[in-house]
């Protein structure tokens, strides 16, 4: 069986969500380098039709979205399972995936972050009003996975799911704006659960490195 590629940068929150899911499992997998925040090449438009990523490989079957493609590996590949068996459990995880992809990402990343992380890298200034505005969306978020993880060692029970994949790469990212550090800290769950996971292996060996 050949090893799986993943076409997308190292510092895509969702190509690292796929690239920790292979790790959990110590499947060996390529990385092939694929920028797109300029003009998208046109061979990644051939496996990504949006010019987004990650875009997958996996002995010739061609595969994008993220949710799919962790399923795909999940179902795919021997080692600990990443949904779990029981139906409420694994509704859960994607009712989790869901909250992130809908309301997380957009509020964290493509606001917060980009503001306050990325434009400063590239020597701009952060549209304040922008991060201001999305605060509410971010913090209802976290607010949602408060109440959701409850006690709970993951966000969708006691064992890591692929809900956690999804949510490790952007909160990797929101942890290290002072607006994410703050509103994290104010949600004792959240903030048990991210101590908890961002140190783990898998976390360790697919954290970006920013600048």
């Amino acid at each position: 069986m050949a090893d799986p590629i993943i076409h997308g940068p190292a510092l895509s929150t969702y190509a690292r969500s796929v690239r920790l899911a292979l790790e959990e499992n110590g499947i060996s997998y390529k990385l092939n380098e694929v920028n797109v925040l300029g003009a998208i090449p046109p061979d990644h438009l051939k496996r990504q039709p949006f010019g987004k990523v990650p875009a997958f490989e996996h002995d010739g079957f061609a595969l994008h979205e993220t949710q799919a493609i962790n399923r795909y590996i999940d179902e795919t590949f021997g080692g600990k399972k990443l949904q779990p068996a029981d139906a409420k459990k694994r509704a859960r995880m994607n009712q989790i995936i869901g909250i992130l992809d809908s309301y997380g990402y957009p509020s964290m990343i493509s606001a917060v972050v980009i503001e306050r992380v990325v434009k400063p890298m590239m020597k701009a200034e952060p549209d304040e009003a922008k991060i201001k505005g999305a605060m509410p969306l971010a913090e209802t978020s976290l607010d949602a996975l408060e109440g959701l993880i409850g006690r709970n060692q993951f966000l969708a029970g006691e064992e890591i799911s692929l809900a956690d994949l999804h949510a490790v790469p952007i909160f990797e990212y929101f942890s290290q704006t002072p607006e994410g550090k703050t509103a994290i800290a104010k949600r004792p769950n959240v903030a048990a659960w991210w101590s908890r996971i961002k140190d783990r292996p898998s976390c360790v060996k697919t954290r970006p490195q920013l600048g």
